[in-house]
């Protein structure tokens, strides 16, 4: 009854942006959380990527009560301790030399498209301020991040757009080449394409995408909102491919379930930025960055991602392969790395999804027929083959 009266006052005093599964989600633990109606789930959606440390980690928890007790929040008029030390732990193990904190990846992607075309006015040329950014992409919901994103179908009913962006097709090196004029500031990409389905580039793509850059002098900006933090299998996803960007943004994972978004960029163009460019009233709040520094703590101690993630994560690709012997008609493809990975189906993947949460299971559908997994990263093997016998029923009987 408790959970009804929820989703009528959900209904009745929130906006509608989101197409909900009606569940109410009250408390969290490891790998698993309850609905209000006492109901356990196994979560193989982790808040898309968020929990990457699973529901209320103690390491974060431990850390965000300490720093509630400390200090909660003070403006970026002044230094802010915790947003320092973060700073530093993440310059200490990436390619980045400066750090911007904001509060999600949309934010992070609009800086970092601020950023590039106020670089490239300054240091190369006043008309330079396009962005090549790739079909079926997604970089947010803001006006530009929207603009930025690759997919039509989240664009209707916000035009006129911002202008200065060009799509083309992911994976096609020879359409970038023709795309590159004299106006062209940057490339925006994404390592892997999430909400796009779980699209993988090809083996030599992105060095050939860094490579033109470095011919033509422009930037290089990777979208690691859903790909970082140790996601798949790296602490960034650039490292499998034997590339740096000149800017990064990360997001979602970065918190261990708090909101919280950085642009990482080389000294040479996060130099571009200057007092009164571009700043975010909340960005590296003490509180959050206590947070992430526990997270990001947690993630590199020895073996974490290297070890748990991959390991963990070849043998959730090893089940997924088996179902899809056992349902060829229905499965297309198995796809992803680490623990990011995507069944693509014949058909739409809601029945799947509502199968799996009737049955105690959370995942979620992305590109229309794509199941998307993305498990906290301390997910293990009992956890998968649950999931696996679930899916199993949820494909036979949806």
């Amino acid at each position: 009854m408790e959970t009804k009266k929820l989703l009528e006052e959900s209904s009745r005093y929130i906006m509608n942006t989101y197409d909900r599964l009606p569940v109410v989600l009250r408390k969290g633990r490891g790998m698993k959380v309850w609905g209000s109606d006492g109901k356990e789930y196994l979560d193989f959606a982790g808040g898309v990527a968020v929990n990457c440390l699973g529901h209320c980690h103690p390491r974060v928890v431990i850390a965000i009560q300490k720093q509630a007790q400390r200090l909660l929040h003070v403006s970026n008029f002044y230094y802010i301790e915790p947003q320092i030390r973060l700073a530093k732990l993440l310059i200490e193990h990436s390619f980045a030399d400066k750090v911007f904190f904001c509060n999600s990846g949309a934010e992070a992607n609009e800086a970092a498209i601020k950023l590039a075309r106020k670089y490239a006015k300054e240091h190369i040329s006043q008309n330079r301020y396009e962005i090549i950014t790739a079909q079926n992409s997604f970089h947010g919901r803001t006006l530009a991040t929207l603009t930025a994103t690759g997919q039509e179908k989240f664009k209707h009913g916000f035009e006129p757009l911002v202008p200065g962006f060009r799509h083309v097709p992911f994976n096609d090196i020879a359409t970038i080449k023709k795309a590159i004029t004299k106006d062209t500031c940057a490339i925006m990409l994404e390592p892997i394409q999430g909400e796009g389905g779980v699209k993988l580039p090809d083996h030599n793509y992105l060095k050939e995408v860094r490579e033109l850059c470095n011919k033509h002098n422009i930037l290089l900006i990777l979208d690691e909102v859903q790909t970082g933090m140790g996601r798949t299998g790296k602490l960034f996803a650039y490292e499998h491919y034997g590339i740096t960007p000149d800017i990064m943004t990360i997001a979602k994972g970065l918190g261990g379930g708090v909101p919280i978004g950085a642009m990482l960029a080389t000294d040479k163009v996060a130099s571009a930025f200057q007092p009164g460019n571009h700043a975010t009233t909340f960005g590296g709040n003490p509180l959050v960055c206590a947070a992430a520094i526990a997270t990001i703590e947690t993630l590199l101690e020895d073996g974490f991602i290297l070890d748990q993630c991959n390991r963990m994560g070849e043998y959730l690709k090893k089940g997924l392969e088996h179902l899809r012997t056992e349902f060829p008609s229905v499965i297309v493809d198995i796809r992803g790395l680490g623990l990011l990975l995507g069944m693509e189906l014949t058909r739409e993947c809601n029945s799947v999804v509502k199968a799996c949460l009737n049955r105690g299971v959370l995942v979620n559908c992305t590109a229309g027929n794509v199941v998307r997994f993305m498990p906290p990263l301390i997910v293990q093997e009992k956890d998968i083959d649950h999931l696996i016998d679930v899916l199993g029923e949820a494909l036979e009987r949806s």
